[in-house]
Order: C-alpha cells, then structure tokens, then sequence
C-alpha cells in the first residue's frame, strides 16, 4: 500500500510545483493585432499553464500608459513605440520581437457601393464625393492614410470633412451606421469588425504598413513567460493565423536571407 500512496504524494508535488510556477502574463497591446492574439493567447495558455490578461487599446494611448508607469509583462505596438519605449528602458534592452505588419485599407458599410481603389485618382474621386469620412484620432491608420491625401493634394479636404473616432471599433460604428460614408482603418482591424465590409487596400503607390513588434517589460517578475509568448507569436503555426486575420506575418527565414 505505501507505494501506491507514495506515488500518489509524488503526482501530487508535482502538480502543486506546475502551479506555483505557472505565471500571470498582463499584456498590453495595440488594437491593430487583437483579432490574431484573441486567438493565439488561449494556445499560448493551454500549452504553457500560464494565463494570459490583455489590456487592449490605440497603440499611442498605450505608450502614454506605460509611459506613466502602467505595469505589464509584454508590451505589442507599433515597431516605432516599442523601440522608442525601449530608449526610454521601459522595455528590456533586446527583447524586441518583430511579428507582423498591416495594410491600411477602406471600409464602407456592409452592402454598400464600394469605391474605386484601384489607382490614386479612384482614390480621390471617393474622398471627394463623400460627404463625411472617418479614422482613429490617434491611430496609426489615419496617420498613414492623411500622407497618401498628402500626396494627392487632398488632406485639408478631408480633414474638413472628417467625423474622427477614439479608435478603430468606434470609426467602423460610424461607417455601419451610416454616419460615415467610409472610412480608414487597418485591414486586418476592418475584417473583424461587424457591420462593415473592406473595399480594398489603399492604391499600391500610396500604400504604407504599419508594423507591429512585442517588447518585454524591464521590471517583468514574469520575463521568462512574456518571452515564451513572445516566440509562440512567431511559430509558423501562429504565422498562419496573422496571415488569416489580413495580416503580413514577419518571417525570420526571410528577414535572414535578406
């Protein structure tokens, strides 16, 4: 009988260890990678033990965050914020991990006439016509679809007529509702959200991305485990699933071959 009990004492010990050592990992993250991390972080969990909270928001307003001292494990933003937050030594020297970058797309109501994308003049024919138009005010969408106005001479005409959002979900809600007659947002942002369809990827030669890296937090009690989820974004199979949400995923054996 005592080895039966003796075995059942050492399952038990074990089990108590995987416990203890299993981590709370507090995320804060960009909008533009919450359809793929919506996703990925429950199979972070199940594979590691470890529990994932995920603070979601416009990725300016998150730097403003931590900047302020908010405490977090991880940090997924912009490429841009995440190595500027790393001068600062808010992130852990090295711990910066590109995953994925974005297209800025259009977005009109579900159903509606999509406009002509094709070409930079389609482009600005659409702008023109419209009555109303809508973007995050401090995303990095609108600030990449104002520089291709830019271009074609048209940004103060859009600014004026622009009705701006605090971020992308309320900017799809003007468009689904009518309010708007289009909008800019990520690609990957508009295919998640209801009531609205993409009418394509702004024209080619007046394309931007926006890309999107992690960073470890320098005070982390939990580096270890944000940098285990760090690299599951990166495995192929999580790859896949940024590529099905209309998102670019970072290849590494790309990046190296270059």
């Amino acid at each position: 009988m005592k080895r039966p009990i003796l075995a059942l004492a050492a399952v038990s010990a074990l089990a108590l260890m995987s416990i203890a050592q299993a981590a709370d990992v507090a995320v804060i993250a960009s909008n533009g990678v919450k359809a793929a991390l919506e996703e990925l972080a429950p199979q972070y969990e199940k594979a590691s033990g470890n529990k994932v909270s995920i603070k979601w928001g416009v990725a300016a307003v998150m730097q403003r965050e931590i900047e302020g001292g908010a405490a977090f494990d991880l940090a997924i933003l912009t490429s841009p914020l995440i190595a500027e937050l790393a001068k600062q030594g808010k992130i852990a020297a090295g711990s910066e991990t590109p995953i994925a970058r974005s297209a800025v797309g259009i977005m009109v109501r579900k159903g509606a006439q999509k406009p002509d994308l094709t070409s930079p003049v389609g482009l600005m024919n659409a702008v023109l016509a419209a009555k109303t138009l809508t973007w995050a005010k401090e995303g990095a969408s609108g600030t990449s679809f104002l520089a291709a106005l830019r271009k074609l001479g048209i940004a103060d005409e859009a600014q004026r007529k622009a009705d701006l959002a605090a971020d992308g979900a309320a900017a799809a809600q003007k468009v689904a509702s009518g309010q708007a007659d289009f909008g800019a947002l990520l690609v990957n942002e508009i295919m998640a959200q209801p009531g609205v369809e993409l009418a394509g990827p702004l024209p080619a030669m007046l394309q931007t991305y926006t890309p999107f890296s992690s960073g470890v937090s320098a005070s982390s009690k939990n580096a270890e485990a944000a940098k285990a989820l760090a690299d599951h974004l990166t495995k192929p199979e999580s790859r896949a699933v940024f590529k099905a949400k209309g998102q670019e995923p970072f290849d590494p054996a790309q990046a190296l071959a270059k």
